[in-house]
């Protein structure tokens, strides 16, 4: 069973990864100079193809390929909940993934279910010591070279021994190298003390409200620069930084419904995020918005029109949509395979287009997540146009082929110690059709009118969602709103509901567009699935679906806290 989740919720996480790594050491890399570690890279990885599997063994074949994959990131953590500081950390981590393939392109080490015998991670040392890096890298490939090739071994007899498989497509792509240095960005000084004050009085802002039990306001500067070199001759350093403001929130219904809201706020240096006076006005909207959402009605289960904002249709659409454009879900036993067979058919609505383009580092005056220069296996971003005019054109690809796609698009993505997949990273949905936010509203109104529906949905904001592609479960999926509104068509003010999920199958309810909005807007968020958690980023206009299908989502027993908070008594009483 695969769940694959993008949601601003999963930042939580990559905050506490930054913390944990944090405990390891806390002496930040200043950035400011060039580092000697892809000349290691590269001797160490010259001597080990030279050297493995030709100590006279003939029942041990040398590797074919090998590249280091290393990471030298610093940065800052500040964690705040409740007007205090939870934690403030300077963090500095060198690790690098090492992937060693065994047998030849056409049937290897990771054929089948047995891609991640490729993958070996180890730590590096954080100083550019030569024999200590050489050492670690050495030790990695050796340990990385006998699990790859005991699994190419049991390939080799499962292979001759099962049933044809249908995509004889080879298990790794041929590719040119690729040869690239980037300058080092030099890190803007930071104020750490400055930043503590202003996100713990973010944070207290969240005193006001007694009934939103838990509250975390976050801050992560990271400066990272990304080595990569493969024994085909590819030769990469390049930079990337971001920083990254997080802010969540969550309470309990009286009826035992846990409800959170997140905003985040990035952008590639703190310079680009929101003032102060703006982020405060941004934390108390969602405060308050949160208690409001508390004592709203739940939803009950709906199939009819509905309205999704620009937000809430990109994460729809990366959840429905692109997860089943990605390259390794077309091929093996195991996958449903949804579009596989549709290169060349329509598969949207002719006004609808989709591209993925991770070499765009903005949108508007928004940073994007899923910008990257290289992907996880040194190939050069690309931007891939995925349908045009509703008709399907190709997949998101890694150096994993499928038929009819022999080589990489720059999408094979991973978190740092698994294997790269085609994934996803700024996915842009556009339309031909537009209209503006009031014809689209109009619009959504006729619908209920023409269906005789007691109302529509308009569904403004989504926290997360996950899907399944695998052929044993239904192909099928659940998109989690986090800020729903029931619209009338007498006229009514719209009503704020909770506790909706959508729910559907992705040919069913990727057809039922009518109309389209004409601006698009954007969503930052993390995504999970084997391959690892990535930054990623959707992008989309609102849309008019004809139908869209939601049930209630899950209930919690456990009733709020019996006790009131410190300081809660007083506001209680207050109050009556």
């Amino acid at each position: 069973m695969l769940f694959r989740k993008f949601a601003v919720v999963a930042l939580i996480f990559a905050l506490l990864r930054l913390l944990s790594y944090a405990a390891t050491n806390s002496s930040p890399s200043d950035g400011s100079s060039a580092s000697p570690l892809i000349d290691i890279m590269a001797a160490e990885l010259d001597r080990g193809m030279k050297s493995l599997g030709k100590q006279g063994q003939s029942n041990q074949p040398p590797p074919y390929f090998i590249s280091y994959d290393a990471h030298d990131v610093s940065g800052l953590s500040i964690l705040a909940q409740q007007g205090a500081i939870l934690a403030s950390i300077e963090n500095h981590r060198r690790t690098a993934d090492i992937s060693v393939r065994v047998g030849d392109t056409r049937l290897d080490n990771t054929h089948g279910n047995r891609r991640n015998s490729a993958m070996h991670s180890v730590v590096l040392p954080l100083t550019d010591d030569r024999v200590a890096i050489s050492r670690s890298l050495w030790w990695g490939t050796n340990s990385g070279y006998s699990a790859a090739l005991q699994s190419y071994l049991k390939a080799k007899t499962e292979t001759g021994v099962r049933a044809e498989e249908e995509d004889k497509s080879p298990d790794f792509s041929h590719q040119d190298a690729v040869h690239g240095e980037s300058a080092v960005v030099v890190p803007t000084a930071l104020d750490r003390g400055a930043w503590e004050e202003r996100i713990r009085s973010l944070s207290a802002i969240f005193k006001a409200h007694p009934q939103i039990a838990n509250n975390l306001v976050g801050l992560t500067v990271s400066q990272e620069r990304s080595f990569f070199a493969s024994s085909e001759g590819t030769r990469l350093a390049y930079p990337h930084q971001l920083t990254r403001l997080l802010v969540v929130a969550d309470t309990r219904a009286d009826d035992g419904m846990d409800l959170s809201l997140v905003r985040t706020f990035e952008g590639e240096s703190q310079q680009d995020l929101p003032s102060q006076e703006e982020l405060a006005r941004q934390v108390g909207l969602l405060a308050t918005q949160l208690d409001k959402l508390r004592n709203a009605p739940p939803a009950e289960p709906f199939n009819g029109p509905a309205l999704l904002s620009g937000r809430a249709a990109a994460v729809y659409f990366h959840e429905v949509l692109g997860h089943r454009l990605e390259g390794q879900r077309q091929r093996g036993n195991q996958e449903g395979e949804t579009f596989t067979k549709d290169v060349g058919k329509p598969i949207l609505p002719q006004f609808i287009s989709v591209s993925d383009d991770p070499t765009l580092r903005q949108f508007g005056k928004t940073t994007l997540s899923g910008y990257y220069p290289y992907d996880d296996e040194g190939q050069p971003a690309q931007k891939v146009e995925l349908i045009q005019n509703g008709v399907l054109q190709q997949f998101l690809m890694s150096r994993m082929p499928i038929a009819n796609f022999a080589t990489s698009n720059g999408h094979g993505r991973a978190q740092d110690g698994k294997m790269p997949t085609g994934r996803q990273g700024n996915l842009i949905v556009s339309s031909s059709k537009t209209v503006s936010d009031k014809v689209l509203r109009q619009t959504l109104i006729d619908q209920i009118k023409k269906q005789n529906k007691p109302y529509g949905l308009y569904f403004e904001d989504i926290a997360s969602g996950y899907t399944l592609t695998q052929r044993l479960m239904p192909q099928a999926f659940q998109v989690i709103p986090m800020v729903v509104y029931r619209v009338y068509a007498d006229g009514r003010p719209d009503e704020l509901v909770r506790g909706v999920s959508i729910v559907g199958t992705p040919q069913a309810a990727l057809t039922r567009i009518v109309a389209t909005g004409n601006k698009q807007d954007v969503f930052n968020g993390e995504c999970g699935a084997e391959s690892g958690s990535i930054p990623v980023s959707a992008i989309a206009p609102a849309m008019v679906f004809s139908e869209i299908e939601t049930q209630k989502a899950a209930q919690g027993s456990t009733r709020p806290p019996i006790l009131p908070p410190p300081g809660g008594e007083t506001e209680s009483r207050e109050a009556k």
